[in-house]
């Protein structure tokens, strides 16, 4: 197989069981001209050691052509020309990766977090206020009933006559243990026996069905009811939470048992503790109601913020690349001899002066060519 260097007509044989590849490039050992040489679409059927009857006319043609001082070279094909270069990943693809897949990492990483930092940051709030007004209502609640046992006392010792199957039907007795707690709350009297096998009396109540009972017979009922009054005992005061039902069906009850000093009696104060703890509640509502639009909100913002990075990277990145391919096939035309290949300069900035450079180098080459031609 003959090929010919185009810069200074040097002439070489070479063997076409040699070329592996589609097309490779070597240079010309005289000249230092690129030279591309196609692989020939039948090599199988000739011999490595014998040329086809076209290359052997073409070799006299060019012994005849070229004169008695005209050799054929051999020019070395390396290995690495031989092979196909394989191909790292493409300009496109690492536009998108460094100016979309990574920020939207870090984007969604940072809006992940600002999420979850006012989740905590509500929760903290709502959950440390929910507290501290449920502490509070205990305590009122407590000092409630301190307070109608510190009154009941001063009754009791200012009217020892009374006794205490009179406590109800003594109006002004029953006026102060009767003492509105809260909204819906009231006091209640009982007698708690130093013996635990004698009955619990429930004396003054809102109830009259229940006045003069054994608090006893609760305690199959309301188990956690029982329990607190049992607690208070000996002077001790007792409190807890039981479940009473109400209109709307079993609410969480708060009761405080405070003795009645120097008596076997206690006052019992009790509310509902909702009533204390719903304007916490409907701050909570509405504190996770902005939450949800806060997030919704940020999650849009987001979004958009992504579709834009998307079509910003999508759009430079493809830019780009055209440029560079359009560059790219001008310099592979060029290197195949198309000197005349038209090369685009569409902008100012570095793919601009590339342009530029490759003309430059088209120009040098033309006359390069020029020079060569006048000189044979």
């Amino acid at each position: 197989m003959i090929v010919i260097c185009e810069e200074c007509g040097t002439k070489y044989q070479i063997d076409p069981s040699r070329i592996q590849a589609e097309r490779v490039k070597t240079r010309c050992s005289a000249c230092g001209n690129t030279i591309i040489i196609n692989k020939p679409e039948d090599i199988s059927q000739s011999s490595p050691n014998s040329q086809p009857e076209q290359e052997k006319i073409a070799a006299d043609q060019l012994s005849s052509s070229s004169g008695s001082g005209s050799e054929y070279k051999s020019p070395e094909i390396t290995e690495k020309e031989t092979k196909p270069q394989k191909k790292g990943l493409r300009l496109k693809t690492k536009i998108f990766i460094l100016f979309f897949f990574i920020p939207v990492i870090l984007f969604i990483g940072a809006g992940s977090l600002y999420i979850i930092q006012l989740q905590n940051l509500s929760d903290l709030m709502t959950n440390e206020s929910s507290e501290a007004i449920t502490e509070l209502a205990e305590h009122i609640i407590a000092e409630k009933a301190r307070s109608i046992a510190a009154e009941a006392k001063i009754y009791l010792e200012t009217h020892p006559e009374l006794e205490k199957e009179d406590f109800y039907s003594n109006k002004q007795f029953r006026e102060i243990i009767l003492q509105k707690v809260g909204e819906t709350g009231f006091g209640a009297l009982h007698e708690m026996p130093e013996d635990p096998g004698k009955p619990i009396i429930n004396w003054v109540y809102v109830d009259t069905k229940l006045v003069a009972t054994d608090i006893r017979n609760l305690k199959e009922k309301l188990p956690d009811f029982f329990d607190i009054v049992k607690r208070g005992r000996n002077g001790k005061e007792s409190a807890g939470y039981y479940e009473w039902e109400y209109e709307e069906g079993w609410r969480d009850k708060y009761m405080v048992c405070a003795p009645v000093k120097g008596t076997p009696f206690y006052v019992a104060a009790t509310t509902f503790l909702d009533e204390f703890t719903q304007p916490v509640d409907q701050m909570q509502a509405k504190a996770a109601q902005i939450r949800s639009n806060i997030r919704n909100t940020v999650i849009v913002i987001m979004g958009a913020v992504l579709i834009l990075l998307g079509f910003i990277a999508a759009f430079f990145g493809n830019r780009l690349s055209n440029r560079i391919k359009n560059l790219t096939s001008v310099a592979e035309q060029i290197s195949m001899g198309g000197m005349d290949a038209e090369i685009p300069i569409k902008s100012r900035d570095e793919i601009g002066d590339l342009a530029e450079a490759i003309q430059r180098m088209q120009d040098s080459i033309k006359l390069s060519i020029e020079r060569l031609r006048r000189k044979r």
